[in-house]
């Protein structure tokens, strides 16, 4: 087990409780989604758990010390007036590392991404996808050990968001990050999971687990077969569950 959360709560300064409850396990190396209704506390598990904000109740612990974290958000966030090396690059110049080293990490982390080639083109030269893969590359260029991601493919067309769900997966199985993913798309989260933790409605909390058994290599041809399928349905079925 990597981490837990026991009964968290956490409401805002607007009134709004967006957990009650909520207990979660991680453990260490799986692909977990979360998914449930708009403003159901999803987002808000994921900064608790990258400690950016604090529980009003509850506790996140973890198994030792607090792994090297990654964040992905929904928005690229990506520095305008730098080149995709630099925004690859800050957070290992914020972490101090060597100007030298950090470029090569960020340099690989790139093309890794599928970016070779595109170091020094700026924000406004590319796409919404290849802004996500920057986004993508300057987490991982961290070598994160837990990688946190919220809802970063939902602005995406679909063949963009497809191919970037088969190089996360590369990413996962190549590096053995652990991957919290916030998704509002049932097939998204069928598709890349090997657990799926379905939340209730605001205040959120885990109304069902779903462990999945996915094939370790899997392409579009995977979303055609009757266990996408199955594993579609079962996620579907539980969002519409009553809690």
């Amino acid at each position: 087990m990597l981490l837990s959360l026991r009964d968290v709560s956490k409401s805002f300064a607007s009134g709004t409780q967006a957990l009650k409850g909520l207990t979660l396990d991680v453990g260490a190396g799986e692909f977990l989604s979360l998914v449930g209704p708009s403003g159901c506390g999803k987002s808000t598990a994921l900064r608790l758990i990258a400690g950016l904000i604090a529980p009003d109740g509850g506790a996140v612990n973890f198994a030792g010390d607090k792994p090297e974290t990654g964040f992905v958000f929904q928005e690229p966030t990506l520095m305008p007036w730098a080149n995709a090396l630099t925004n690859a690059r800050l957070a290992l110049d914020l972490e101090g590392v060597a100007r030298g080293e950090a470029e090569a990490r960020a340099a690989e982390a790139l093309a890794r991404a599928g970016l070779k080639g595109f170091e020094q083109a700026f924000p406004r030269e590319l796409s919404g996808g290849m802004k996500m893969r920057v986004s993508i590359a300057r987490a991982i260029a961290a070598k994160p050990k837990l990688l946190l991601m919220d809802e970063p493919f939902a602005a995406l067309d679909e063949p963009a968001r497809q191919a970037l769900n088969d190089d996360l997966l590369t990413l996962w199985r190549e590096d053995g990050m652990t991957i919290v993913f916030v998704t509002h798309s049932v097939y998204e989260s069928a598709y890349l999971s090997t657990r799926v933790a379905v939340f209730s409605a605001r205040p959120g909390r885990v109304v069902e687990e779903i462990a999945l058994k996915p094939p370790a290599q899997r392409d579009e041809r995977y979303r055609l077969t009757p266990e996408f399928a199955a594993a579609a349905g079962r996620i579907s079925a539980a969002l519409k569950a009553k809690p």
